[in-house]
């Protein structure tokens, strides 16, 4: 297979809204009760907690976590007066599928990670992406 691991994956792909960051904390192994190292790097890894800004997400979907591997803990942007979170933007994300075998039966399951961390380029009051796309068709 060509594919091996993780699959990059654009952070405009995974969040077309834009997201906001809650916070970040280490990623401990409950078993060694250490911190988690990512496998290719040997680094701690680290876990932001996200909320999605897709006005449809519900439920689960609407927060995750996005691990992080580095050696301190990352630097969220700084806040934006008059919004409740941190507009963040990921860099170099990619997504690891795995079988998640924690329910009645399995199923396919994903974990998000990405490079670093930074002000979005672009404000997080996007526009839909239906909506771009018929502006850009006119």
């Amino acid at each position: 297979m060509a594919i091996q691991g993780a699959l990059p994956i654009e952070f405009g792909t995974v969040f077309p809204y834009g997201a906001f960051a809650l916070g970040v904390e280490a990623l401990i192994d409950f078993e060694t009760k250490r911190p988690q190292l990512d496998k290719a790097t040997g680094l701690p890894l680290w876990a932001v907690d996200v909320i999605d800004a897709d006005p449809d997400a519900r439920g689960k979907a609407k927060s995750v976590k996005v691990k992080l591997a580095a050696e301190h803990c990352p630097t969220l942007p700084d806040e934006v007066p008059g919004l409740p979170f941190r507009p963040i933007e990921f860099e170099a994300m990619s997504v690891v599928p795995y079988v998640d075998e924690s329910g009645r039966r399995p199923r396919v399951a994903y974990s998000l990670r990405a490079r670093g961390v930074k002000t979005p380029s672009t404000p997080a009051s996007r526009k839909s992406p239906a909506a771009a796309a018929a502006k850009d068709a006119a």
